[in-house]
């Protein structure tokens, strides 16, 4: 296992890298940020000169693990300057969980009077985290063949391509497309009135689908039509699979099933909630377009900006977007939820059972990107939903413990295993947040958006015996 302990060593080091700078561009959060870089590189020099020169061995098992433990170390060392600056610990670590998992939960108020080195970290942990879950989602999360995952493997890389024959040519060429993507974000956002702070900040949690803001009116303080329009396009971004950028610049081939699933689902959902906006509030046609698209997406993709408060559209709008919060962008992309290639694989699965019951002497096969679905994808892709609404419906019965109402424990539960951000009601709907919450529910709710973010099995086949009989 040393090449685990190694890579969490050299996580913390670039984490401390990164702290450092922080501290030389900001004076006003200088100290601890200086303090932290201190701390977080000594612990990570000490790890990887401890390690570097011992025999190194790496298995499947060993895969679990690293997956699992990155994370976990990645939120505990990005909550060392919240701590340092004066956060509680529990709230700290919540924080950074959601930063890095690029939930977008938070507990943070007052953000539009916070030190910018602050806003700027929380930003950093969400842009990190989305590249992170980028590389494991495509280059790990398949050969653990977790959740059906590994049918992704055959859609981002055929036989042949060039772009995908490496994992460390692939690494490099996602990390690319995603800084161009940051960029021209970034420009877009200061060509429609933003500061450059605003504009970086606010691009890493759009293309992350994160959805921190530098104010606590999110999205919503800019007021502006175009910058709206633009979030809701680079959102959409985030949500598509970035293999599928690789393959469109690649050889300009633009198929793909999960991406038509989505943008069909895109189409469908806007349309009925700007009609039932129009209907129900008399709301101008163009002007309820523009808020649904910009709240749809942002749900969908789990990015979790917000600029109204759509659980005051009606009772209707309420369940849409409760519905939508579940269902998740592009496998291979930086959203979380559920994932449409799932979704499209239990549509078809679904299908063939329909039409089994008129013809049961029918040969079907439910076939994705023209290839046919293994057993061993459909018993993934089951246990992972099993393993999903299992862990959703006990987050929410744990979080009932704590005294919360029906509707503030089932939402955060959902919306922190489909790592979305906000959830549904006046506690920690889209106008507020989740700081009033016991601490009891936030280290649990932080534990429900590792899971989701990991897929689930990822994180659970770590607590088994037979795991770490096997793996030491």
């Amino acid at each position: 296992m040393t090449l685990v302990f190694l890579a969490n060593g050299l996580l913390v080091m670039a984490m401390s890298g990164m702290m450092a700078l922080i501290a030389l561009i900001y004076p006003d959060t200088r100290g601890v940020f200086l303090e932290a870089a201190t701390l977080t590189g000594f612990m990570g020099g000490l790890i990887v000169l401890a390690l570097l020169n011992r025999p190194r061995e790496f298995s499947r098992l060993h895969s679990f693990l690293l997956t699992g433990t990155i994370w976990i170390t990645g939120a505990t060392m990005g909550a060392v300057p919240l701590w340092l600056w004066q956060m509680a610990p529990v709230d700290a670590f919540f924080e950074s969980m959601s930063g890095i998992t690029t939930t977008g939960s938070t507990v943070m108020t007052g953000l539009d009077t916070m030190p910018r080195g602050i806003l700027l970290w929380r930003g950093l942990l969400q842009w990190l985290g989305g590249i992170g879950f980028i590389v494991a989602g495509i280059a790990l999360l398949p050969i653990l063949r977790v959740g059906g995952m590994q049918l992704f493997k055959t859609e981002s890389s055929e036989k042949g391509d060039k772009e995908m024959a490496t994992a460390a040519r692939f690494a490099g060429t996602t990390l690319w497309v995603y800084l161009g993507l940051t960029l021209s974000c970034i420009v877009v956002y200061r060509i429609g009135g933003m500061s450059v702070f605003d504009a970086i900040v606010h691009a890493m949690t759009t293309l992350s689908t994160g959805g921190y803001s530098t104010s606590d009116s999110s999205f919503g303080q800019f007021q502006s039509p175009f910058l709206e329009w633009s979030a809701t396009l680079f959102m959409a971004c985030g949500g598509l699979p970035f293999a599928w950028y690789m393959r469109v610049l690649g050889r300009g081939d633009w198929r793909s099933e999960q991406v038509r699933a989505l943008l069909i689902l895109f189409a469908v959902s806007i349309t009925m909630l700007t009609a039932w906006r129009v209907w129900t509030s008399g709301a101008p046609v163009f002007e309820a377009l523009r808020q649904v698209s910009f709240n749809v997406v942002s749900v969908v993709t789990t990015t979790g900006f917000a600029t109204v408060d759509y659980t005051e559209w009606g009772a209707f709008a309420a369940v849409a977007f409760l519905v939508l919060t579940a269902l998740g962008g592009c496998t291979g992309s930086t959203s979380g939820g559920a994932k449409m290639m799932r979704w499209v694989i239990v549509l078809k699965l679904l299908a063939i059972r329909f039409r089994r019951v008129r013809l049961p002497h029918a040969v079907l096969v439910a076939r994705y990107q023209g290839r046919a679905v293994g057993d061993d994808v459909v018993t993934g892709v089951m246990t992972f939903f099993v393993l999903y609404v299992i862990t959703v419906f006990g987050l929410a019965i744990l979080l009932d413990f704590y005294g919360l109402d029906l509707t503030t424990s089932f939402s955060g539960a959902l919306t922190a295993v489909a790592n979305v951000g906000p959830g549904i009601g006046d506690t920690i709907g889209p106008a507020g947040n989740f700081s009033t919450l016991p601490d009891g529910a936030k280290w649990w709710l932080a534990l429900g958006m590792y899971a989701g973010r990991l897929e689930m099995m990822t994180v659970f086949v770590l607590f088994t015996r037979v795991f770490w009989r096997e793996a030491l």
